[in-house]
């Protein structure tokens, strides 16, 4: 199946021409100096294994039980419980 394209959202005309004054002069954007870097990388650093963790220690009823909850909520659907 032929991988599709994400489009990105239209930004206003005054952040395109931010955007292209800071490539031509090579500035780069500020980083928000509330955020400390490193607690961020170990934030998703646990963000990114945490699913797999988490389905690795549920029993399969347990992950049918979440999966027919979740297609319920997603589609409103009134699916038999099993």
């Amino acid at each position: 199946m032929p991988k599709r394209l994400r489009i990105q959202p239209k930004k206003d005309l005054n952040t395109r021409a931010f955007d292209i004054l800071q490539q031509v002069t090579g500035e780069k954007p500020k980083e928000d100096p509330t955020k400390n870097p490193a607690a961020v990388a170990l934030g998703r650093l646990g963000g990114l294994k945490g699913g797999k963790a988490r389905a690795k220690k549920l029993s399969a009823n347990e992950r049918h039980r979440i999966a027919i909850n979740a297609a319920k909520v997603r589609w409103g659907k009134n699916l038999k419980d099993s």
